[in-house]
């Protein structure tokens, strides 16, 4: 792909996010949601968050490693065990990565 025709695709997405976003911003107001897509929209961001991290969690290196010398697995279940004990985003971050520190030292 030339970059004039990259810079063109770019931009063209970008657009077309803008109108999309922008559409329903105007539109807020004006209509009524249905409880059922306001309820089902609550659980987008979770959704996004797991899309994200799971994949790298339970995959580092490409391969499903569900062992216990796997950092990430470890210290995600650490994370994710604090922020339901603590509902502390803070300390949760706090005891993901210490968890990640200490399984590296360890496993080396």
């Amino acid at each position: 792909m030339t970059p004039p025709v990259m810079l063109l695709t770019i931009a063209a997405m970008g657009l077309v996010t803008f109108a999309l976003r922008l559409s329903l911003i105007l539109l807020a107001g004006r209509i009524q949601i249905p409880v059922l897509v306001r309820r089902a929209l609550a659980f987008v961001p979770p959704a996004v968050f797991a899309a994200i991290i799971f994949p790298d969690m339970l995959r580092p290196a490409g391969m499903l490693d569900l062992s216990w010398e796997n950092p990430f697995l470890f210290s995600g279940l650490t994370a994710i065990l604090t922020a339901y004990w603590s509902k502390n985003v803070v300390l949760t971050m706090v005891a993901g990565m210490l968890a990640l520190w200490l399984v590296r030292w360890l496993v080396g």
